[in-house]
């Protein structure tokens, strides 16, 4: 895994390429809110045999900086852009997962000449609501990410995660709550603020949108009605995952990703 990192107008973004750099095609993996790259580090070395790949820690997210708060999903698309500029990649196919997918969207919605095809897991064009993520903001402001760990791992991962793998639940919100205040705050607000819905039937690349059976943010009939809103979108619900199927079925994912790819002739 070769790290590297860039400057975006002063917020320094790390990002990590791998796979084959001469690659025909090029997927870019987009995380949640409270996560780093590794929450895909299962899927993307299945592809990296034969394409290239990016993987980055969002502003605020990982060691990448924090301004402070709040952000927009613009500057979450900017940011995008800026790496998809640093690391030469005219198009990629853009792999999302929550606030990961919204990104996606934007970006396919701004410059969809960047994007040749979208995976947009667990996410949909509006993320809960304003008051919702009002109360979260003042949650943490006054008691910590901690405060909000054990819900956000509920909705996270399936029952029978929660209940077989105790460790690794452990080691996952570790990684949430060890996310910079500011960059969780200011990820929220952008999340309370974006509104994609009058817009997403505008895209027009290849849409795969996936859902966990059991996500407890983004349920099975949220994710399916954006697939409804995207022209040609499809729809696939995998079994035993919460919002995170990276992690959850990580090679269910990677051959639905792979069967779409080759389904849609991307690649």
């Amino acid at each position: 895994m070769i790290v590297q990192g860039m400057d975006r107008d002063g917020v320094a973004i790390r990002y990590c390429e791998e796979g084959l750099r001469d690659a025909a095609q090029t997927l870019v993996f987009v995380n949640s809110l409270g996560t780093d790259v590794r929450i895909w580090l299962d899927v993307a070395r299945v592809f990296g045999q034969t394409m290239r790949i990016l993987r980055y820690d969002k502003r605020g997210h990982g060691i990448s900086d924090a301004p402070p708060a709040p952000y927009s999903l613009d500057d979450h698309v900017d940011d995008l852009i800026a790496l998809l500029d640093e690391t030469g990649t005219g198009q990629a196919v853009i792999v999302g997962v929550s606030v990961g997918g919204q990104i996606a969207q934007g970006l396919a919605l701004r410059a969809p000449e960047r994007v040749s095809a979208l995976v947009l897991c667990d996410t949909a064009a509006k993320i809960g609501t304003a008051e919702a993520w009002d109360e979260r903001i003042d949650a943490i402001e006054r008691n910590g990410i901690e405060a909000i760990a054990d819900g956000i791992m509920e909705r996270w991962f399936s029952r029978a995660y929660r209940e077989g793998s105790p460790v690794e639940l452990r080691l996952w919100r570790n990684l949430l709550v060890r996310t910079p205040v500011e960059g969780y705050l200011g990820t929220c607000a952008a999340l309370r603020d974006a509104d994609l819905r009058d817009q997403v039937g505008n895209i027009a690349v290849p849409t795969l949108c996936v859902c966990g059976d059991e996500d407890g943010a983004t349920p099975p009939d949220v994710v399916r009605e954006l697939a409804d809103m995207i022209p040609g979108a499809s729809y696939l619900e995998i079994a035993r995952a919460g919002h995170l199927p990276c992690i959850e079925q990580p090679a269910i994912l990677s051959n639905a990703i792979s069967s779409f790819l080759s389904e849609k002739s991307v690649g």
